[in-house]
């Protein structure tokens, strides 16, 4: 019994990381369902739900979040028998190589990489900040960071760290000598920065106070590749701009940047570290995966 029930949280522990049924199961090579069945045991052994189910995400409960807590150090106690045992090196050492967008990997991974580095001096860190998509093992990278990944790659883990709420904005000298929008519509007539992506221009997707969704242009005048470059280009008065509120929240704060249209919302977006499969992790990776995970649950709740 004991030993099912272990199975049934580390099972539970994959679905939290993959964000999926699927996804847990399909990293244990076990079905969508066995990993519902498994979640359903926990909650019928525990008498309570550990997960919020909507047919698009899945959300922990308060018993849910205590529980993936306590399984994660669960699952660290047997990792770290598992190493002792079998007599692999469980110390962290080498080369750690990360690869992170430049505006939201230098805010989330820079505050924290001292203490890791404190904590095993036998680890060099090697970070490259860049927005394009790279090809995970193929570029010899051990993790990635990034934003709005919903279903990861196949031989990946998706685990989410944060949920970022894009912000509408523009810096104040922008309107200078020119009227704010009122309306939604109306910013299709303003100037505004741009993500680059290929293909043709996406829009904006943006939800008004009643709730309706619409879909604006504007006129796209400069295009970026950089998360860093377009907040650059925003504070400099270039035109309006969605950014990150995690990158721009001392921009507000010290008034370099002012919303546009503060009633209207845009869909939050997961911020995600994709890795392999915990069991072909080395322990620099395994260990540095902890370590950011632990860091920004002390500054703000993790959702999946």
């Amino acid at each position: 019994m004991a030993g099912s029930k272990i199975n049934d949280i580390l099972l539970f522990l994959m679905v939290i990381e993959t964000g999926s049924f699927a996804g847990g199961g399909k990293t244990l090579g076990l079905s969508r369902s066995a990993a519902g069945k498994a979640v359903a045991r926990l909650e019928d052994h525990y008498g309570a739900r550990l997960l919020n189910r909507t047919t698009r995400s899945l959300s922990l409960t308060e018993e849910g979040r205590a529980l993936y807590e306590r399984g994660l150090t669960l699952r660290t106690a047997l990792e770290a028998t598992d190493e002792a045992m079998s007599g692999k090196p469980g110390v962290p050492q080498g080369t750690l190589r990360i690869t992170a967008p430049d505006a939201i990997g230098r805010r989330l991974l820079l505050p924290i990489v001292p203490a890791f580095l404190k904590q095993w001096p036998r680890v060099q860190i090697e970070i490259s900040f860049s927005d394009r998509i790279d090809n995970l093992v193929d570029e010899g990278f051990d993790l990635a960071i990034r934003v709005g990944i919903t279903s990861p790659p196949d031989g990946l883990i998706a685990r989410t760290l944060l949920t970022d709420e894009p912000v509408l904005c523009a810096a104040p000298a922008f309107f200078q000598g020119r009227s704010r929008p009122q309306r939604v519509e109306q910013l299709d007539l303003y100037d505004t920065l741009e993500f680059a992506s290929r293909g043709e221009r996406q829009g904006w997707r943006l939800q008004e106070a009643d709730g309706t969704w619409v879909r604006v242009q504007g006129r796209g005048r400069l295009r970026l590749e950089s998360g860093e470059a377009l907040r650059d280009a925003a504070l400099a008065g270039m035109g309006i701009a969605i950014l990150p509120r995690l990158v721009i929240e001392v921009d507000l704060a010290e008034r370099r940047l002012e919303r546009v249209l503060p009633d209207i919302s845009i869909a939050h977006v997961p911020i995600v570290a994709l890795y392999p499969h915990r069991r072909l992790l080395e322990p620099r990776v395994r260990r540095f995966i902890d370590h950011l995970v632990e860091s920004l649950s002390k500054e703000a709740p993790t959702t999946v």
